[in-house]
């Protein structure tokens, strides 16, 4: 933990600072108690630092700095900080083993949305690339309402491989004060027309401000806007002034339609927020070194210049979500615990390899001539061999009790590891997987995100065996589990189990470079194992297991007849990646918005078993959607 000293205000300025911070919070409606850290530590260079008591219904500006580190060898570092979709970087230090940053960043906070800082330490002095030598991960909602005195603290930094400790890096976090974010707002909105310098505004250049504002009734009003803010009845409007008028306006009628500096709209109804954004907007630092942004996920903010050479050359680049077949040689995803991109990193000569086969005519071609067969045999192959005796070298050390590494690779989880959301109500689904989910409303709509297939359909999906209109247009759920993942399978819903139906195949990758495939029909052609599910509350549920490329094995644990509940277990998948898929009748499930709105953007979702995943649509006036948790 960091260190400060303390330095107490007068027991009266205390008192007057405090009710005109309260008052100023009952403007905004913001509903919260600050508790303030006082003192002149290396992470504030003094002054008030607030800290929330509560983050209940917590939305506002939070000011994070990075402060330093100390690492165990000398090197040109930098650090990256990555909250929800957002990563920004720090300047690189010199060489040193105690690189001092003092970077700073205000990011928006809200209860509902991202709050798990991951922060990130890289040594720069490399060509080709970058290293992430340590990182540490922070609810930031929690550091700020711990119980300090310390405007600074001080966190381990972990490395990713291994988890050891290599270093330590200090930081702070305080929330702005809303009486100071109006006056730097003010003053920065004054300087766009206060065309003299003399930081006043004359009723010309108040006239252009309003216009600036994109509000017509505000431009009508103007001379008695003007009027109202210029209360000392000078003629000119002060930063004061201006900034009393604007704090008055929010709460009766909002001047600002658009942002100025952006352009973007602002939701007259969403006063809150339309502060923060301003206030992001026109954020004008406090002298240290801000943090540069722009970038979706540390790794990209780390690349070296040898990098960012064949990134301009067009060999890869970055977008949230896929396009065009999934050209990206990496995969975003993002998680929905902590509401932030992760990257999935794939060796550059299997992603070549990936697309030589399965995004070309030529690569096609090959699959017909054999390329088939020959992935076949070499699933069956390494699964014999993960089976054997001679596989436990590949388990890490720490887990050599494993006799073979498919003994390893389906090991099951401690009784408790997974909660399952809302488990009192069957008429909410849960998360099937530890995976990568996509979930679409509609077939329709997974081909036009996702599988891009020119065969694919329900009735290829769950073939001949299976009476397919039950399902057409129904909703589709996609669990894509990736070799790291826990392999067992559990039943996203309570009910019984109708029958179990085999569908020989291939053993294709089921990879998103292969799935967003023009040229094959990964689910409709793949060996798969297709189970009906009777539910009372969603009518029948089809739960395919899908193999892939390295699993040539899907084991049930259940058999026809067995009643299971929602996250019971229902199987596993040997050594490899692979995929479930998961299909409603129609109109039988609301899935969750975030994973639709996630799935409309291309963009998986990572999610565990036990998860919310929807709710019966039969069932959803019945029960307190709000007090319903994702867990």
């Amino acid at each position: 933990m960091g260190h400060s000293t303390s330095k107490d205000s007068p027991e009266a300025a205390e008192g007057s600072r405090r009710a005109r911070l309260k008052q100023k919070l009952h403007l905004h409606g913001l509903r919260r108690i600050f508790r303030r850290s006082h003192g002149n530590g290396s992470g504030s260079g003094g002054g008030y630092v607030l800290k929330l008591a509560t983050a209940e219904d917590f939305a506002g500006i939070a000011l994070l700095t990075l402060i330093s580190a100390e690492m165990k060898f000398k090197d040109k570092w930098m650090a990256c900080v990555s909250v929800g979709e957002q990563t920004f970087r720090t300047e690189i230090s010199d060489q040193t083993e105690k690189p001092v940053w003092n970077s700073q960043k205000k990011l928006l906070l809200d209860r509902n949305g991202p709050h798990v800082a991951r922060i990130s330490v890289i040594e720069t002095n490399r060509v080709k690339k970058n290293n992430l030598i340590g990182y540490c991960e922070i609810d930031l909602f929690e550091f700020l309402t711990q119980d300090s005195d310390s405007d600074f603290e001080i966190f381990d930094l972990f490395d990713p491989s291994s988890s050891g400790v290599v270093g330590k890096i200090s930081l702070s976090c305080s929330v702005e004060d809303p009486i100071e974010t109006e006056k730097s707002f003010a003053r920065r909105i004054l300087s766009i027309v206060d065309y003299n310098e003399d930081g006043q505004l004359s009723f010309s250049e108040f006239s252009d401000l309003i216009k600036a504002f994109g509000n017509q009734v505000a431009v009508v009003k103007k001379e008695e806007l003007f009027k109202a803010a210029d209360k000392n009845e000078d003629g000119v409007v002060s930063m004061d002034e201006l900034a009393d008028l604007l704090s008055i306006q929010q709460e009766k009628e909002s001047l600002i339609s658009c942002c100025p500096v952006c352009g973007e709209s602002l939701e007259v109804s969403d006063r809150l927020n339309t502060v923060v954004h301003l206030t992001l907007c026109f954020n004008e630092g406090t002298g240290n070194q801000i943090m540069t942004g722009g970038f979706l996920t540390d790794r990209e903010a780390s690349y070296g210049w040898m990098f960012k050479l064949t990134e301009w050359t067009n060999f890869s680049s970055y977008d949230v979500g896929l396009n065009f077949g999934s050209s990206a040689s990496h995969i975003l995803v993002i998680d929905r615990r902590t509401k932030r991109l992760v990257e999935e990193l794939i060796d550059g000569k299997i992603v070549m390899s990936m697309r030589a086969l399965y995004q070309s005519k030529i690569g096609l071609g090959l699959m017909s001539t054999g390329v088939k067969q020959l992935l076949h045999s070499m699933s069956e192959k390494q699964g014999r061999k993960m089976n054997s005796t001679d596989s436990a070298k590949e388990i890490p050390k720490f887990l050599e009790f494993f006799k073979t590494f498919n003994e390893f690779f389906i090991r099951e989880l401690k009784a408790g590891a997974r909660p399952i959301a809302s488990i009192e109500h069957d008429e909410v689904a849960v998360c099937g997987a530890d995976c990568r989910l996509i979930a679409f409303k509609n077939v329709e709509d997974s081909t036009r995100f996702w599988i891009k297939g020119r065969k694919f359909s329900i009735q290829g999906l769950l073939g001949k065996e299976i009476s397919s209109t039950t399902f057409l247009d129904g909703s589709l759920v996609i669990f894509r589990l990736a070799p790291q993942d826990y392999h067992r399978f559990h039943s996203p819903v309570s009910g019984t189990i109708e029958q179990f139906v085999d569908v020989p195949g291939y053993l294709y990758t089921v990879n998103p470079i292969a799935v967003n495939s023009e040229y094959c029909n990964v689910f409709t052609e793949n060996k798969r194992v297709i189970s009906i599910i009777s539910t009372a509350d969603f009518g029948k549920v089809a739960f395919v297991a899908i193999g892939a490329t390295m699993v040539g094995s899907i084991t049930f644990s259940r058999k026809e007849g067995d009643y299971v509940k929602k996250g019971d277990e229902l199987g596993y998948f040997s050594f490899g990646g692979s995929t479930v898929i998961c299909v409603f009748e129609k109109g039988a499930i609301k899935l969750d918005e975030d994973l639709v709105a996630n799935s409309g953007r291309s963009l998986e979702t990572l999610v565990r078993v036990g998860m919310s995943l929807g709710v019966a649509t039969s069932k959803r006036s019945e029960i307190n959607l709000s007090n319903l948790k994702i867990v």
